[in-house]
């Protein structure tokens, strides 16, 4: 949901609106602005309720945003955030450290574990998810570890997958009706994250917790790769292929026909929007893992009663010359 557009307000009234939001919306901090030579002042600021989570979208302009001590004893929140950058190369500091934050670099901040800062040049794009801290249920000086050895946790790029995938899908999955179990699997990833950096007791017990939301978390990141199996899978999580069986068993689902059903509605989406118009069905295809043509059409014939082509074109996206579609994967 948008929160703000400064380039619906005069350019007079624009930072201080775009002030006001952040505060409002994070907390007490400092904010200062960089001011593009061609633009001048831009944001677009906008935040996703996901149950226990708020996803936020900062773009524009380049800023630097910060909490001090002052700032946070004015505050009753007791937050932690997970930050990336999306879109441009920014920095993140904490401790006396400081680090590069791109799109492939994770962050985490709390206001109980003191004083940071995040920050970006030029043109650029960050996401933070914002969660209540004693939803971890984990002691401040477990987290203060967390956050110097977040780049070393096997923890983080399924977190930060999780992260991308929620902001480029943000208004549908926050309009579905399951959409606290997605802020759910936030906040598991994240004790995860943090117990695998600590040698705390807590720590084999939250491994055991969070085995299963890990599981799913890997194979939504490696979800359009082809050579994703069960072995892998299992592998990945030092479990026997029995193991893994029977932590979905438990879990109530079959994870081989559970990708198959993601792999489909990835595909299906991609057909659906007018974004994919030019490209191939069967290109789609082989983007959810699919390498069988013939396979995607039965496949998707049997979850939606219709073939690949058909469903395409009811969208009115139908590419007309069969041999745009390439074979049996229209239908």
């Amino acid at each position: 949901m948008l929160l703000l557009d400064t380039d619906d307000l005069p350019p007079g009234d624009r930072v201080d609106a775009f002030n006001a939001v952040a505060t409002a919306e994070t907390g007490t901090c400092g904010i200062e602005h960089e001011l593009d030579a061609g633009h001048g002042f831009r944001k677009r600021i906008a935040a996703w309720r996901f149950g226990p989570v708020t996803l936020f979208r900062n773009q524009g302009s380049g800023m630097r945003y910060w909490q001090t001590l002052r700032h946070l004893r004015q505050d009753s929140w007791n937050t932690v955030s997970v930050l990336t950058q999306s879109h441009g190369q920014g920095g993140f500091g904490w401790d006396g450290q400081q680090r590069r934050l791109t799109a492939h670099d994770l962050a985490l901040a709390s206001k109980s574990t003191g004083p940071w800062e995040c920050r970006w040049s030029g043109t650029g794009q960050s996401l933070g998810l914002m969660l209540d801290a004693d939803l971890l249920g984990l002691p401040d000086d477990v987290i203060r570890t967390a956050i110097a050895n977040t780049p070393h946790s096997d923890i983080t790029p399924l977190l930060l997958s999780h992260l991308h995938s929620l902001n480029a899908d943000a208004d549908r999955l926050a309009a579905e009706p399951g959409v606290a179990a997605l802020g759910d699997t936030v906040l598991a990833l994240l004790r995860a994250l943090v117990a695998s950096t600590t040698t705390d007791p807590a720590r084999r017990e939250i491994a055991e917790q969070t085995r299963f939301t890990r599981v799913l978390a890997y194979v939504r990141a490696h979800l359009t790769d082809p050579e994703l199996t069960p072995a892998r899978i299992a592998a990945a999580h030092n479990l026997t292929l029995k193991a893994l069986r029977g932590l979905c068993d438990d879990n109530g689902i079959d994870l081989e026909q559970w990708i198959i059903g993601r792999r489909l509605d990835g595909a299906r989406r991609a057909l659906a929007s007018a974004e994919h118009s030019h490209r191939t069905i069967d290109d789609i295809a082989r983007t959810w893992g699919f390498t069988s043509p013939a396979h995607f059409t039965r496949r998707f014939r049997h979850a939606y009663g219709t073939t690949p082509r058909a469903y395409r074109r009811s969208r009115g996206h139908d590419q007309s010359a069969t041999s745009r579609t390439g074979g049996a994967a229209g239908g």
